[in-house]
């Protein structure tokens, strides 16, 4: 039987990928990387295997993915709502991933806890963050995907748009997962995570940044480098898909 939290990562993220990105948006030589919302920490567990003086903190409300962290050397974690921490714990880049940023409903909650991040980094530090939108995300329905697993399995991915309300930018997500072997379904985790977010605009994150203190806000739709291993330039208007993923970085 397969960790429901195994397959996410397998569908959903790209740690590796995504870790070095960070970096290079960074632009300097980050050492310290505070994912909040975090989980299971995929993202800082690809960051700080990837270079021997990188050290990284965990945050999440839930205790159950940050325990598959436990032992490691490099990686610290913290059972927390990370909106109600005050903690001056040091990083140079605060990130958080998998639209997360969505659960903080309040706007004053919000601007509070970017605030909190800002404090935290050094200077030049980026806070990053992902979120989507349009048209698509107020569809009720959902996207299918198959993705080969070790041994010959395949992993089947459901992503679902629950309910979804314009007026007051709530939606319900739920993702689930089933597992094929040899022709046969041998394996099924209906709705192992669920969600209830509120989408906010680019222009709206981006203002609320702004509002936090932070110098600069720039929009990433690319998460590709080029190839001399510099991020691909910020979005123009013209690089906005109507339906649309992006991660927003800003600068303190």
């Amino acid at each position: 039987m397969h960790d429901p939290l195994e397959l996410y990562e397998r569908a959903v993220q790209s740690p590796a990928e995504l870790a070095t990105l960070l970096a290079a948006l960074h632009g300097g030589s980050p050492a310290r990387l505070r994912e909040d919302f975090g989980g299971a920490g995929a993202v800082s567990r690809a960051f700080v295997d990837a270079a021997p003086n990188r050290r990284a903190l965990v945050v999440d409300i839930d205790p159950a993915p940050l325990a598959r962290l436990a032992g490691h050397p490099a990686i610290g974690t913290r059972v927390a709502d990370a909106t109600e921490l005050d903690d001056q714990e040091p990083a140079d880049i605060v990130f958080v991933g998998n639209f997360s940023i969505g659960y903080v409903e309040c706007r004053r909650r919000l601007v509070r806890y970017l605030a909190a991040s800002r404090r935290r980094l050094s200077p030049g530090g980026l806070f990053v963050c992902d979120m989507y939108g349009g048209p698509g995300a107020w569809r009720l329905g959902g996207l299918a995907r198959r993705i080969p697993l070790p041994g010959g399995s395949t992993l089947h991915y459901w992503w679902e748009h629950e309910a979804a309300d314009p007026l007051t930018g709530m939606v319900d997500n739920a993702i689930s997962f089933r597992v094929e072997t040899a022709g046969d379904i041998v394996e099924e985790h209906p709705r192992a995570f669920t969600y209830r977010w509120r989408l906010r605009s680019l222009p709206e994150l981006r203002d609320l940044l702004l509002e936090a203190g932070f110098g600069s806000v720039e929009v990433r739709v690319h998460a590709e480098l080029e190839p001399d291993g510099r991020p691909k330039p910020p979005a123009s208007p013209r690089d906005l898909e109507a339906d649309w993923t992006a991660l927003i970085a800003a600068r303190a």
